[in-house]
């Protein structure tokens, strides 16, 4: 379990995650879960294994002070490999897993009960698709961003790249250019690894 912001930005530029994903001013205003129904979770740069994070995780975060009510605030996240097909050499990073949209956070109401649990409101941009990192090219990382959205939300086009979904199409992305495209502000970041099978 993550106990503070501190914690994710000192575990982040450890990894290298700030600066080659993450931008080196981010100051995290929520702290981000990522457990999956195998119970397993990411804990900022545990090891996991490919079969035990092959289906999307449930997400939760802490409720952060916003001046918009509660229904007026949305989030989008994204999970990228910023080390396809390798870390030694990343020439197709970023690899891109997941990206969704319009993302309720809990009700503080909920935070009360422990019920964390983000609301997903809409369907994926991106599907989720399950860490695959090919053999022999050593551990990966595997980042998670949570983004609030402007006030108005966003929309991603029909013809965005977010939403050719194919694996060639899903590489070579950038989770920050997106980011600046949509209007985004980071908020909450978590990351893990899965190591390739030996060839």
């Amino acid at each position: 379990m993550i106990d503070s912001f501190g914690e994710v930005e000192h575990a982040l530029i450890e990894a290298d995650v700030i600066p080659e994903v993450v931008p080196s001013r981010f100051g995290p205003e929520a702290l981000l879960v990522v457990s999956w129904s195998t119970g397993k979770e990411a804990t900022l740069g545990n090891t996991l294994n490919a079969p035990d994070t092959a289906l999307a995780p449930s997400i939760s975060f802490t409720p952060m002070a916003t001046q918009a009510p509660y229904d007026e605030v949305s989030y989008t996240l994204v999970m990228t490999d910023p080390d396809a097909p390798s870390r030694k050499n990343p020439r197709l990073a970023q690899w891109r897993h997941w990206v969704v949209t319009g993302i309720k956070a809990p009700q503080l109401t909920e935070a009360v009960t422990g019920h964390l649990s983000a609301h997903f409101t809409e369907l994926p941009v991106t599907p989720y698709y399950g860490p695959a990192p090919p053999p022999g090219t050593g551990p990966h990382r595997y980042v998670l961003l949570l983004y609030r959205e402007p006030p108005s939300g966003i929309r991603i086009p029909p013809d965005a790249p977010e939403r050719k979904n194919s694996p060639e199409h899903r590489a070579k992305w950038d989770a920050a250019a997106f980011a600046e495209e949509y209007g985004l502000k980071l908020v909450a970041a978590n990351f893990f690894y899965v190591t390739g099978a030996e060839p």
